[in-house]
């Protein structure tokens, strides 16, 4: 079974590659817009629908309970499978693992860090991923591989979500400064999980506006010097 991909193609000149991870929500308006809105600033960006294999719903985001089904069915295989269509994809556009990143929200941003440490990428960047002190997927914690990045990492969290801890994020930020590559988290005091999505009530415009900015910052430093 093939991996479905978004892609999303700059109308002007291409800076580089972006793989982009879902929300546990699935491949829904949002990402599809955080795919556009890449695309709109040079990246060719490609996101693997990573709940495929069981029916690649598009899902609200007042009921978990709906979403915990499609998560605990990923196994790090399939995950592995996923991502690495994505990256294909950009391969077959041209674009090399050095002129490509990495981003990804909520479940993709734990994800997007554990590829990072797989994958000699020009950069990464987590918006809130979970998993910090105690692995998913069947995966490693983040403290546990943080200090194995192969990729500049960026990490974006908010000081009010209730499933990462600060304690936990200051755990990560300084296993991270233990690689050999450049790494930064940022702090929002006021921010919740999921921060960046305008779709939730937990959206904060100005944590969200910072993120993005910072994230573009993030690519335009590490992707287009590499």
């Amino acid at each position: 079974m093939s991996t479905p991909l978004s892609i999303h193609r700059p109308t002007t000149a291409v800076k580089g590659g972006v793989v982009l991870l879902q929300e546990a929500f699935g491949v829904n308006d949002h990402i599809e817009d955080v795919g556009q809105r890449l695309a709109e600033a040079g990246w060719l960006t490609v996101a693997p629908h990573l709940f495929h294999r069981t029916g690649d719903p598009n899902l609200g985001y007042d009921d978990l309970s709906l979403v915990m089904p499609h998560m605990m069915a990923l196994t790090p295989d399939m995950i592995h499978e996923d991502i690495g269509a994505a990256f294909a994809q950009l391969e077959a556009d041209g674009i090399d693992a050095a002129h490509s990143g990495i981003v990804g929200f909520c479940m993709g941003g734990t994800l997007t860090m554990l590829t990072a440490v797989e994958r000699a990428l020009g950069a990464a960047v987590t918006f809130y991923g979970g998993g910090v002190g105690k692995g998913r997927f069947g995966m490693p914690s983040l403290v546990e591989v943080a200090p194995d990045l192969q990729t500049p990492w960026l990490g974006l969290y908010g000081d009010l979500d209730t499933g990462i801890p600060v304690d936990e994020g200051e755990q990560l930020r300084a296993a991270a400064a233990t690689s050999q590559q450049p790494t930064e988290i940022v702090r929002y005091a006021d921010a919740e999980h999921g921060f960046n999505c305008d779709r939730r009530s937990s959206y904060h415009a100005a944590s969200a506006a910072d993120g993005w900015q910072r994230m573009l910052a993030w690519f335009d430093r590490y992707i287009t010097a590499s």
